[in-house]
This record gives C-alpha cells, sequence and structure tokens, in this order.
C-alpha cells in the first residue's frame, strides 16, 4: 500500500464564536501521521466538530494553527475532503452524475471523468446503481453515493461528521468496515468525530477523548487491533471497555491544566438510534464549497 495521507499538526488551536461568546475549545494540540485513522469522541458541546471544521478549512480558529505537511490551513481544497451527517445530493441527478460533479467543475474531459467516476463507484461497491436516480436509493446507498463523490478527487484526507448516524445498525456497520478499508486501502488519513464508543474502535487507530466547556483532549487511546474487526471479537469488546472506562475517567477528571470546569463531560451513547432499515432517504441540494466537496447548508 502507498500512503499518500498528510501530516496533521494542531498548534495550541483555541476557537469562539464571537468576541463575547465562551470558548468553544481551549488550545488543543493534536498531531497525526500518514495515513493514520483518528477518532474524535465526546458529548454534545465539547466542540468535536467545530474542531473538525476548522481541519476542513470551512471555519477559522480564534487563535493557533492547523498545518498539513506544513501548509496552513484557512480554506477548503480538494487535498481534503469533509462527509457531513446528510448527503447533500443532487437529487434531479443519477449516481454517476453527482459522483463525476466535482470533476466536471474541474475541468477534467468527459473521457477521463468517466473512467474515474467508473472506479470510484466501483469502490463503493455502487455499479449496480450507476444510472439510477438518487433519489430512488435508500439513506445507506445514498452516503455511498456521497463517499464515492468525496474520493473521486483522490483526496489525501476524509473528513466524516457522524456521516452514519441517521442509518440502521446494519447498513452503519457495513459503511463503517467498508470506510475504514478503503481509506486504508488507498493510503489516505481519516478523521472521524462521533458519539459512538463501538465506531471509534471499530474505525480509528485512535481515539481521542474530548470534553469540557471549553473543550479540551483529556486523553487518548491507542487502537491496536488487526482488520477486518468484527463488534463481537473479544479483543474489540476488551477495546471497547477500555475506551467506555477513559471516557468516565474523562467526565469526571479535571482539566489538564487544573483549571476549574463546571461542565464536565458526561458518558457519551453507546448506540446511534436510526431510520427503519431499507428506507429510502432525503436528499437536500448543496453548494460546492470546493472541487467536490458539498457545503453543509440548513
Amino acid at each position: 500500500m502507498t500512503v499518500r495521507g498528510v501530516h496533521i499538526q494542531i498548534e495550541k488551536l483555541s476557537h469562539r464564536y464571537s468576541a463575547r461568546s465562551p470558548l468553544t475549545f481551549d488550545r488543543v494540540e493534536l498531531e497525526a501521521q500518514r495515513g493514520e485513522a483518528l477518532a474524535i469522541i465526546g458529548r454534545s458541546g465539547c466542540g468535536k466538530s467545530t474542531l473538525l471544521h476548522i481541519l476542513a478549512g470551512l471555519m477559522r480558529p480564534t487563535d493557533g494553527t492547523v498545518r498539513l505537511d506544513n501548509d496552513v490551513v484557512d480554506k477548503p481544497s480538494p487535498r481534503w475532503v469533509m462527509m457531513f451527517q446528510a448527503p447533500h445530493l443532487f437529487p434531479w441527478m443519477k449516481v454517476s452524475q453527482n459522483v463525476g460533479v466535482g470533476l466536471h467543475f474541474a475541468g477534467w474531459s468527459e473521457e477521463k471523468r468517466r473512467a474515474r467516476v467508473t472506479e470510484a463507484i466501483k469502490l463503493v461497491h455502487l455499479q449496480d446503481y450507476a444510472d439510477n436516480n438518487v433519489q430512488d436509493l435508500s439513506g445507506g446507498q445514498q452516503q455511498r453515493v456521497a463517499l464515492a463523490r468525496s474520493l473521486v478527487m483522490e483526496p489525501e484526507m476524509l473528513l466524516l461528521d457522524e456521516p452514519f448516524s441517521a442509518l440502521d445498525a446494519f447498513t452503519r456497520a457495513a459503511l463503517q468496515r467498508d470506510v475504514r478499508s478503503i481509506t486504508k486501502r488507498l493510503g489516505i488519513n481519516l478523521v472521524i468525530v462521533t458519539h459512538d464508543i463501538d465506531e471509534a474502535v471499530l474505525m480509528a487507530d485512535r481515539a481521542l477523548i474530548m470534553a469540557g466547556s471549553p473543550g479540551k483532549i483529556y486523553d487518548e487511546l491507542q487502537i491496536d487491533l488487526p482488520d477486518p474487526r468484527e463488534r463481537q471479537d473479544p479483543a474489540v469488546q476488551a477495546m471497547r471497555a477500555r475506551l467506555m472506562e477513559a471516557f468516565h475517567k474523562a467526565a469526571g477528571a479535571p482539566p489538564p491544566d487544573g483549571e476549574d470546569t463546571h461542565d464536565a463531560a458526561k458518558p457519551a451513547s453507546q448506540s446511534i438510534q436510526g431510520i427503519g432499515a431499507g428506507g429510502k432517504g432525503t436528499t437536500t441540494t448543496p453548494r460546492i464549497m470546493s472541487a467536490g466537496t458539498p457545503a453543509d447548508i440548513g
């Protein structure tokens, strides 16, 4: 496998939404190696999604820097792409057209675009649906279209903001397995924000526990497990128990710098409620932030 991911370096990163707003998170430090899969877990309000948006170049920090291979991140780029909780597809387009929209705006020729789109659709196991309208697909299939659209640009990093939270348990498990497999096969970085302890264990090489208000990274756990990972595997269950214990400790621990906080983290939900299996998903028309990267709207 050729590793073509990025070296991530976050230094003393802080954020607040306005001058009068409280800090969302404070002086976050983080480093990740090329091709590493990171999971950031924590309760709602600790700032993990905001951190992910800053890493994607969709928001600016108040203080500190984010560097990818020594390049400061201050705007979106096709080098890194983000998947949101909703797939944000163009509802009037076919699967192949949705996947190739970024290549179209990037000026690729029709022949090269068709070849790359075919490869990306095959990668997510949707080759039998390439000519289907996306409105006719299930929620899980629509997320696979969004994944193919992200991968077609050959990014160096894939960012996931709880993209499987609205899916049924079986579809979610299949996507968790496939996304990890694909990113490892391509050698790219994966950063996922989640409330789900199981999801972190199944998808990540390392889990970061974020808690408090303002949010801080309290602890981390190396997830050194062989692939493929199965939820019922005793080693996976043991790692899950370790991560849950670390999460509970973070919930009751003082901040790393000794400051007092009145909004300690509470244990995260261990599972996420989904929609019925096989139900059709909904599509929302996106705005294009960069080549192949839809904006989170609404």
